[in-house]
């Protein structure tokens, strides 16, 4: 697969965004006035909606009027047309200097691999290919994302720790100072003395008496 060149039809593409420029957001009805509805773009269906009927006031609504330029319409954003491959022998008829190849998604491993093959020598460029190089960077860069996650994880660990560990003592402290409060309490209270229970017989001199 060759390198990525700068796109041919770079002039259409300017054409293209100079045009879009120039476009109206195409809002969907109600969307400035309900917070539950998108600006995505809706077409109105109603008999008697005033955007459907194109009356004067409203928003303008999507219509073929607004196309983009002939030249560059059908062109992927790198400047190439696209076309679809399924096999090795379909890359002959494609021109590198204007059209890209995309793989189907059907393709398997075994003809993508071939397909990548066949571009390389007639120097066609792919669209959903990533070369090797990009992907094993990618790959490092995720495993050293990871390796820094570990070592602040680890450094965190330690101090977390030492919170635990503080906060038991000063649990300790306080239940020491809570039990030694306690004491000099039972210490300070007076102790009352033992009542002693009443003689049966001083019960049976007072029941006479009163008789």
């Amino acid at each position: 697969m060759a390198e990525r060149k700068v796109s041919p039809q770079q002039k259409e593409l300017k054409t293209r965004k100079r045009v879009k420029k120039n476009k109206p957001d195409f809002a969907r009805s109600e969307s400035w006035r309900y917070v539950k509805l998108k600006k995505s773009w809706r077409r109105p269906r109603g008999l008697d909606h005033k955007m459907r009927r194109k009356i004067k006031g409203w928003p303008p609504t999507v219509s073929t009027g607004y196309k983009g330029p002939k030249v560059a319409r059908g062109l992927h954003p790198s400047g190439y047309r696209e076309v679809l491959v399924h096999n090795a022998k379909e890359l002959s008829k494609i021109d590198p200097r204007f059209e890209a190849a995309r793989i189907a998604h059907t393709v398997g491993k075994k003809k993508r691999v071939e397909i990548v093959a066949e571009a390389k020598k007639l120097e066609v460029f792919i669209l959903n290919f990533k070369p090797v190089a990009e992907i094993v960077e990618t790959q490092e860069t995720e495993e050293e994302a990871e390796d820094v996650e570990e070592t602040e994880e680890k450094l965190e660990k330690p101090a977390v720790d030492e919170k635990k560990s503080a906060k038991k003592e000063e649990k300790s402290k306080r239940k020491l100072l809570s039990r030694k409060k306690d004491s000099e309490k039972k210490k300070k209270s007076p102790v009352k003395k033992a009542e002693k229970p009443k003689s049966k017989r001083k019960k049976a001199e007072k029941g006479a008496e009163k008789q």
